[in-house]
């Protein structure tokens, strides 16, 4: 038995090194290239450093590039996540309470229909929703990103399953009896208990907001409403063009630059998503 225990376990590290590899590689070859110049990436090995050290000039480059519509497109992002994540995050934390805490008629039809949006892919709504916008008027405009962004059905699902065990109906009673009525019962009991579920599903609607790249592809045609996904999409295609001057260093500095604000989102929540890990595992 302990054999069969550590060929398995020798296996499951095997296993994790190597995925380990998978992603700890990729990020490596992003650092090693952001600090090469034009030459040096055509140049030099990929994992490789080059022959001179050019990271500030390229951060300084991208961010001043085409009169720093670097900074522009990373404005409009932050826009898109603050508003399209953020208040997808709010809908979602109330939506998800309320159907797990209130009994009404319709609400296995309410739970169908939000299995079925979950199953339904993004992409497969971009041309549809583009039609229902372009009707409207709205595209070309920040809210063809924003409104679409405040709908998250995986985001409601998953605060709707963890409000279910999260909030004890005994504790919403206790507030009920001593005169609490139910917004503020929502805003001063609940809201403390779904802390972790509340954290998770704004990192979740953060990275998919952040990296939403084919509906502002089809929504937008003009440079300073891009976010940065289609921005350094359209550097890149720029570079390839016949007697375009190629601005990979650019691209490669300006991708690096995008992962940053994620990552300081990530360290600076994740106590918060660690203080729920192990809520329900003991009765």
């Amino acid at each position: 038995m302990t054999t069969v225990k550590t060929k398995r376990s020798k296996v499951l590290t095997g296993v994790m090194v190597l995925y380990l590899l998978y992603t700890i590689v990729p990020l490596l070859w992003l650092l090693l290239s952001a600090t090469k110049t034009q030459d040096d990436l055509l140049a030099t090995p990929g994992l490789w450093f080059g022959n001179s050290f050019a990271f500030f000039t390229n951060v300084k480059d991208t961010l001043t590039y085409d009169g720093g519509i670097f900074l522009r497109w990373f404005g409009n992002t932050l826009l898109y996540v603050v508003v399209g994540a953020g208040g997808a995050t709010l809908l979602a934390t109330a939506a998800g309470y309320g159907l797990a805490k209130y009994q009404f008629a319709g609400r296995r039809a309410v739970f169908a229909v939000l299995l079925g949006a979950v199953a339904v892919p993004g992409t497969a709504l971009a041309v549809p929703t583009f039609l229902m916008f372009s009707n409207l008027g709205l595209t070309n405009t920040v809210w063809a990103i924003i409104i679409p962004s405040l709908v998250s059905p995986f985001g409601l699902y998953l605060m709707w399953v963890y409000s279910a065990d999260a909030v004890p109906p005994e504790l919403l009673e206790a507030a009920r009896i001593d005169g609490a009525g139910e917004v503020r019962t929502f805003f001063t009991v609940a809201l403390r208990l779904l802390s972790p579920g509340i954290v998770t599903t704004l990192l979740f609607a953060m990275v998919s907001t952040w990296n939403n790249y084919f509906l502002p592809l089809i929504m937008l045609s003009k440079p300073n409403l891009y976010p940065l996904t289609v921005g350094l999409t359209q550097w890149s295609n720029q570079a390839t063009g016949v007697g375009a001057r190629p601005i990979y260093n650019l691209v490669i500095t300006g991708s690096l630059l995008t992962i940053v604000p994620l990552v300081i989102a990530f360290l600076l929540l994740q106590r918060f998503w660690q203080s729920g890990l192990s809520a329900g595992s003991v009765k």
